[in-house]
């Protein structure tokens, strides 16, 4: 039997639509109208983990993750497990953090004993915390003369081991790396990704719906479920071509679905 995958809408693409109750049910039925089973738990308007998961469930819609700063895990990890038992997800997502706050490798490797930290102590709560990148850990930190150096990345992956990745492979496009190699360098620890697209627009990148833009998503795909990756969640930030979230995500879905997904 074929194993079966999850697609879901990364639910801060809809930020402008889900300010409010009324506004976050409207939403999520229309998420769920243009394809979409499954959601992950981002950009929600002030609600209780419970009320909004009544409001998913009458949507049809399930979450299957969470993006929770870390501001959020500093000030009160405890409710942050509340609210994925609350959601009934078992992933949770760190989706940011300060670049700047961080100047040397010694101040990231504090960070990442941070991030495991949470990792380990959620474990025993049955969550799995992850990290999810953007293009500036991509950045080489140690570059001697003009050679050498790690990413941030890798050094993040390297000094964890309980903590999962949470790659955004529009992000690792963006900042001129392979996705579908990233995927294989994460084998085993990539449990949910995060699949955007990227094009040219007036030259200078842009996003794009999934199938649409310059990544080989086929071959990012093969490299994921090589990796043991389960769950496929696109996210839209923004929308320059269609100046509608909705369309772009019912664009990304149709074309994943020609994909095998």
């Amino acid at each position: 039997m074929a194993k079966k995958y999850r697609v879901a809408a990364q639910m801060f693409g809809f930020r402008d639509f889900i300010k409010e109750p009324a506004a976050m049910e409207s939403t999520l039925k229309r998420v769920k109208k243009i394809g979409y089973d499954y959601v992950q738990i981002s950009a929600f308007g002030p609600i209780e983990a419970a009320e909004l998961k009544k409001i998913c469930d009458g949507a049809g819609v399930e979450p299957i993750g969470a993006h929770v700063g870390i501001p959020i895990f500093r000030e009160n990890e405890k409710k942050v497990i509340e609210d994925c038992h609350a959601y009934g997800v078992k992933y949770v997502a760190i989706p940011w953090v300060k670049a700047d706050d961080y100047k040397t490798l010694t101040d990231w490797k504090k960070l990442f004993r941070e991030m495991e930290g949470y990792a380990k102590r959620f474990a025993k709560e049955g969550l799995v915390v992850q990290y999810h990148n953007h293009a500036f850990e991509l950045e080489k930190i140690g570059i001697k003369k003009g050679r050498g150096g790690k990413t941030i990345l890798d050094l993040l992956f390297e000094n964890t081991e309980i903590l999962q990745a949470e790659l955004d492979f529009g992000w690792i496009a963006r900042a001129g790396y392979n996705p579908a190699l990233w995927a294989k360098k994460l084998k085993g620890r990539l449990d949910q990704v995060h699949l955007k697209d990227l094009g040219i627009v007036a030259d200078k990148p842009v996003f794009r719906a999934i199938g649409e833009g310059s990544i080989d998503w086929q071959d990012v795909i093969k490299a994921c479920k090589a990796a043991g990756t389960r769950d496929f969640i696109i996210e839209q930030d923004a929308c320059p071509l269609t100046d509608d979230p909705f369309l772009s995500y019912s664009i990304s879905r149709k074309n994943l679905i020609e994909m095998g997904l």
